[in-house]
């Protein structure tokens, strides 16, 4: 069993074929944690269009917050062609709403919203564990989850529901960068994106997370076996579970 504390994200990992012959390759992750602007050699509207994204998904800009193109251009020391073409992109992706002439405003989503992506989310999420079932594991990535659920568990007993969130990203993450499917994955990147504001919000009202512990043993067990349908149930049901959860900490956060 791997030892390190430090999740390992999908998007740097060496994965092993069944059959024993590695290959190293690069899959973007599902549900990774937003960055800033990864460096000042990227075009000027790629750094505006991670910059702002950044900002909106860890809520420096917050739901409703409005700004004039001008002001978007100042706040990012840039002109305000690459801006606007930053703009155009994260309105695609649903997380602002520009307006010709009178600038941006930076979208909430609403619950019935969050439980539309939710419904599909959670559909891609569930095809990915059976994916994985059917593809097997190698000896290597079984550790590699063993060992982040062996982490959440620790985090939950501590209780570290920060930490513990964290590690809950990148094994669902890994889950989804192992199953092979390049457009389900493309997706479910997207689909975080706009809900990841939200998931924030919540993740201090949520009891602690055994349920979900449990939970996330079983969907390993299933894929490590490669029984498909077992995985696929273990995983609607986690999900199911959660999302409800979720949807009601959003709803009525005082019950909590």
């Amino acid at each position: 069993m791997a030892s390190s504390e430090k999740p390992t994200g999908p998007g740097s990992s060496r994965h092993a074929a069944p059959g024993g012959e590695a290959a190293t390759r690069s899959v973007p992750a599902a549900r990774d944690r937003p960055s800033p602007p990864p460096n000042n050699r990227l075009p000027a509207r790629e750094r505006a269009y991670h910059d702002l994204k950044y900002r909106i998904l860890e809520g420096r800009l917050p739901p409703g917050t409005s700004l004039l193109e001008t002001e978007v251009a100042n706040l990012l020391s840039m002109s305000r062609t690459p801006v606007r073409e930053a703009l155009i992109k994260l309105e695609e992706e649903g997380l602002v709403d520009v307006r010709p002439r009178h600038g941006i405003t930076v979208r909430a989503l609403s619950s019935e919203e969050l439980e539309e992506i939710c419904e599909v989310f959670s559909t891609l999420e569930v095809k990915a564990a059976q994916l994985l079932a059917r593809r097997g594991l190698s000896d290597e990535e079984y550790a590699r989850l063993d060992n982040l659920l062996n982490q959440m568990e620790r985090a939950t007993q501590k209780p570290d529901i920060d930490r513990w969130s964290q590690l809950d990203n990148t094994f669902h993450s890994e889950i989804v960068a192992l199953c092979g499917n390049a457009r389900l994955q493309s997706m479910l990147r997207q689909l975080w994106d706009q809900q990841y504001r939200v998931r924030t919000a919540i993740a201090p009202l949520r009891p602690l997370p055994v349920d979900s512990d449990k939970e996330h043993r079983a969907i390993l067990d299933a894929i490590r076996k490669g029984d498909e349908a077992e995985a696929a149930r273990c995983h609607q049901f986690h999900r199911e579970r959660a999302d409800r959860e979720a949807l009601a900490l959003l709803r009525n956060p005082r019950s909590a």
